[in-house]
């Protein structure tokens, strides 16, 4: 058992289980029984008691004032927690807040004190002090009827004969002592003094035997509690009539008591016998299978507290409804599970279906919560005290963890299945909150987005091995599953055009960007689709305008492809790139399909049209070997050169002359004359490399770069010059610094005022602005 301290424990402490101490205990109950009957005794039959009476009576009084004295060193069981309190000054302060004051009291001797104060009668009544110590009685049947090697049937009758004595052996000295008190010229008023048995008179009723006198009294007592009647012995004067009325009103009261108690006896299926009926199948159970004593400790003291504690989870609200029993949950738990860290970020709806679905668990210091090689079923969080998290590191050695309040445990063996690798021990009384994991699968369906969030708070662990194994987790797969129907879900809804559903499930927690099995985002449906709104919409939201599928296919391009101008406005004024993969194959297939409307959209984007195939192939070899002259003119006008030559070494003009087509032949030599003589004025003109042709053939795009902004008034305008576009942004930046002689300059801008980020957004023959851009 865990010691629960503030101070220094000393050797003066006393265990409440030490068996010196527990013999002492009873030879105190002896006492207490002695002075429980006997002073209601001392009260009415005694004014001053004898010499060997008192005598006796100190030597009790002695004994209960060293019990006095002790109790200030037994340690107790806190209320709360449960633990032992191994501390002088909690164990004093609850004592002086309790007992001590009746307990010192009581061990005064009021009869020497009603002597010395010349027999005041009002000394007399603090002698009622003494009946304080009867909770000790009270105490001891406590004990016996949950001790099932003692008859319960017997138990709680010896209770029950002892309850109804007490109470009549008190009533009976009350009676003699309103006799008594009485003057003597009207003794004879009362009604003891009135009393005739025969021919025996009790007139002088102060000398008669002591024992006489008692079983008279005791019998009016009695009689009159059973209310069958009095015969000669009956009330006399005004005072024991009201004294007979409180007593029969009492005797209602306690009749009533014990013909419930002897009803509960026969009927059976009290708190306690069912206690005791637990208890015995537990001890039958460890003889059985000849359990370890310490385990049978552990499990009776388990039971014991249940027991003193009076209720459970379960049995207080099993027939509440169940909308207050969630509303119950939620005041009590749902703030803890928000501050619990693997919880943390977590929408507020999955934190509630949470703390619905927790339920309480208690264990006892010492008690071990989760063993080393088990694996998890249930979820646990440290609601109240201090768990011990003990982990054996290597060389044998071993390190030891204190799990505080919102504290998680078992969380790597509950999520990956896997055996735990620590051993859990309560460390004081604790109350743990649970999860099983069937109810955790449900809630998960729902709030799926919430288990990514957990998985990446549990991910912070240091160990990669554990962090390996989360990621291969049935849990982590379950999350994916869940997290690719959902991207599904909100295809579907953009192939549908169901904006309302798609803005329900963005808004429910849906990642826009998430992809289908194909890579496919909901943009890129709705451009393919051609759904301006819900186009315009996901841009709002976000989304990532230039993702590719696994095809490399964009939404811009989707939206192109389908013909949809409006869609690829909207994403091209957002900022989207034409960005294709293996773009010459693409060029080379599309004039091969002779999708001509596909071709004036790309090209009109500015992708660039000399790119080449695997065979080194532009689409202009295709248009000119296929005889496709309203295409071939369309690639000319975008800037296709003549000259770039095939693996083979062949150009287009090549592949003309093999087809025979003499309008593609002279077009083309038309354009390859034109393609020449500019080359040669840019030979002429002294440009330097950048602005020579490529190894290829192919002639460079001209472009004029102003060192302004196109929005600067015109009296702030300046000339600019006239570039060939390089292979990089950040070389036409360099180059027009160069030629303008500025120094300043970190950005190229169109007309419009956008920023061109890449070079291939250049068209032939643009204006460019040159500025300072964050």
């Amino acid at each position: 058992m865990l010691r629960l301290s503030c101070c220094r424990v000393t050797h003066l402490l006393i265990h409440p289980r030490d068996r010196r101490y527990l013999v002492w205990k009873h030879f105190i109950l002896i006492w207490a029984v002695y002075s429980s009957f006997f002073t209601p005794m001392e009260f009415g039959f005694f004014r001053g008691l004898p010499e060997k009476i008192f005598l006796l009576d100190i030597a009790g009084q002695f004994a209960f004032l060293i019990d006095t004295v002790i109790r200030f060193m037994v340690a107790y069981h806190d209320v709360h927690t449960n633990s032992l309190v191994f501390c002088h000054y909690q164990i004093a302060i609850r004592y002086l807040k309790s007992r001590f004051a009746l307990d010192l009291l009581a061990c005064f001797p009021w009869d020497y004190i009603y002597k010395v104060t010349g027999k005041k009668e009002a000394v007399r009544y603090m002698l009622w002090i003494r009946l304080s110590r009867a909770w000790r009685v009270t105490e001891f049947f406590e004990t016996m009827e949950k001790d099932i090697r003692v008859k319960y049937l017997f138990t709680r009758i010896v209770k029950l004969f002892v309850v109804e004595l007490y109470c009549t052996h008190t009533a009976a000295c009350i009676f003699y002592y309103l006799a008594t008190t009485m003057p003597p010229s009207q003794e004879s008023y009362t009604w003891i003094g009135s009393l005739k048995m025969g021919d025996y008179t009790y007139s002088d009723f102060r000398h008669v035997d002591l024992w006489k006198r008692y079983i008279t009294s005791l019998y009016f007592a009695v009689v009159t509690m059973a209310t069958v009647g009095y015969g000669d012995i009956h009330a006399v004067n005004v005072r024991e009539m009201i004294f007979v009325m409180i007593y029969v009103s009492f005797d209602m009261i306690l009749g009533a008591y014990l013909v419930g108690n002897m009803t509960a006896l026969i009927v059976k299926g009290s708190k306690t016998e069912r206690f005791r009926d637990k208890m015995s199948d537990i001890n039958e159970y460890v003889k059985s299978n000849k359990l370890d004593k310490q385990i049978c400790h552990a499990i009776k003291d388990h039971l014991c507290f249940k027991y003193d504690r009076g209720y459970t989870e379960y049995s207080v609200l099993k027939d509440i409804p169940i909308t207050i029993r969630k509303k119950i949950s939620l005041s009590l738990y749902e703030q803890f599970i928000q501050r619990v860290s693997i919880f943390k970020g977590c929408s507020s709806a999955f934190i509630k279906k949470i703390a619905t679905k927790v339920h309480e668990e208690f264990f006892l210091p010492g008690e071990l919560v989760m063993e080393q090689g088990d694996v998890a079923d249930q979820l646990y969080f440290v609601y109240h005290g201090e768990l011990h998290e003990m982990r054996g590191e290597d060389g044998g050695t071993e390190e030891t963890i204190t799990l505080h309040k919102y504290s998680s445990f078992g969380e790597i063996s509950f999520f990956c299945n896997m055996p735990q690798t620590s051993l859990i021990e309560a460390r004081e009384f604790c109350k743990v909150l649970r999860l099983d994991k069937k109810s955790f699968a449900e809630i998960l369906k729902i709030y799926f987005l919430d288990g990514r969030i957990i998985l990446n708070n549990i991910l912070q662990v240091k160990d990669s091995s554990l962090q390996r194994k989360l990621l291969e987790s049935n849990f982590n797969l379950t999350i994916g599953n869940l997290e690719t129907e959902l991207a599904t879900r909100m295809n579907c809804a953009a192939y549908d055009g169901h904006l309302d559903l798609l803005k329900r499930l963005i808004g429910s927690g849906a990642d826009p960007n998430k992809t289908d099995y194909d890579g496919r985002t909901p943009l890129h449906i709705s451009a393919s689709k051609g759904y301006v709104d819900i186009s315009h919409f996901l841009v709002e939201q976000g989304v990532n305008i230039n993702s590719a599928d696994k095809f490399g296919i964009t939404p811009l391009l989707e939206a192109i492809k389908n013909g949809h101008e409006e869609v690829a406005s909207v994403l091209i004024n957002a900022g989207a790139i034409l960005t294709i993969d293996d773009l010459g194959n693409f060029l080379c297939m599309a004039v091969a399909k002779q999708e001509l409307d596909l071709l004036k959209r790309v090209l009109a984007c500015g992708i660039n049209p000399n790119a080449k195939n695997y065979d080194q192939r532009t689409p202009l070899h295709v248009a000119a070997s296929e005889g496709l002259f309203t295409i071939a003119d369309l690639l000319l006008k975008a800037g296709a050169s003549v000259l770039s030559k095939d693996r083979w070494g062949n150009t287009p003009l090549h592949e003309a002359h093999i087809g025979g087509n003499r309008n593609m032949i002279k077009m083309l030599e038309v354009a390859k004359a034109s393609q020449l003589a500019e080359l040669s004025i840019l030979e002429y003109s002294g440009a330097t490399k950048p602005m020579l042709p490529s190894r290829d053939g192919i002639p460079k795009k001209r472009c004029t770069v102003f060192p302004f902004h196109p929005w600067d008034q015109k009296a702030d305008r300046r000339e600019g010059v006239v570039l060939w576009v390089p292979q990089s942004i950040e070389e036409l930046i360099k180059d027009a610094k160069k030629h303008l002689e500025i120094s300043n300059g970190s950005c190229i801008l169109s007309e419009q005022g956008g920023k061109i980020l890449y070079v291939d957004m250049i068209n032939s023959d643009e204006k460019l602005f040159l500025v300072n851009g964050a």
